[in-house]
């Protein structure tokens, strides 16, 4: 089978099952992971899926380029910048996309159960991850151009201690984060960067 045979199957079976792992794709195709890997660089560059930890999701149907998470966040309507986006992946392979972990964090506590699944990203590595298990930092000096209070994900402890050392704020975990950025937010409305004063 040819790479772009293989693309053509991954797309079928992405637009099908909506996330997959990649060892699933390798026993599926009967090629390697490595192999899968290459194959899955084109669509992840056109847009149409995203890696998650272990495989990948899709992010929006090819037939639907003008569904709400790619016209703005589902939060606060902002443009969506990949590297800080947060998806949240409900029943039925349904995916909603904030522009920030900011926005992504009060979606995922206004749908609670409905969640099945929360990605960020890395802010260092940029490489997605599971929100429940992410470090998160608030209340830093850097502005990175996303909504307020500004909050920023990291795979690593360690990573957001240094960082906060460099730039100050605080680390929390998920339980943690959700909870201070719902009392921050109560009263105050979601502030997008382009509009804060």
């Amino acid at each position: 089978m040819l790479p772009i045979e293989r693309q053509n199957k991954i797309k079928e079976l992405i637009t099908e099952k909506h996330s997959m792992k990649i060892s699933e794709l390798s026993k599926e195709l009967n090629v390697s992971e490595m192999t899968i890997h290459r194959d899955l660089k084109p669509l992840i560059d056109e847009g149409l899926i995203s890696k998650t930890f272990g495989g990948i999701t899709l992010v929006h149907n090819p037939e639907d380029h003008f569904s709400p998470s790619i016209a703005g966040c589902v939060i606060c309507g902002s443009k969506i910048q990949e590297r800080l986006a947060y998806r949240l992946i409900l029943p039925d392979s349904k995916i909603e996309t904030a522009c920030c972990t900011h926005c992504g964090l009060l979606r995922h506590s206004q749908l609670g159960d409905q969640v099945v699944q929360a990605i960020c990203y890395d802010f260092l590595r940029q490489i997605t991850l599971s929100a429940p298990t992410s470090w998160f930092v608030m209340d830093t000096t850097v502005h990175i151009g996303c909504c307020q209070p500004q909050i920023i994900s990291f795979e690593l402890k360690d990573h957001a201690e240094k960082f906060v050392s460099g730039f100050g704020g605080d680390v929390y975990t998920f339980k943690e984060v959700m909870n201070l950025n719902r009392k921050k937010m109560n009263g105050e409305g979601c502030h997008p960067s382009h509009s804060s004063t």
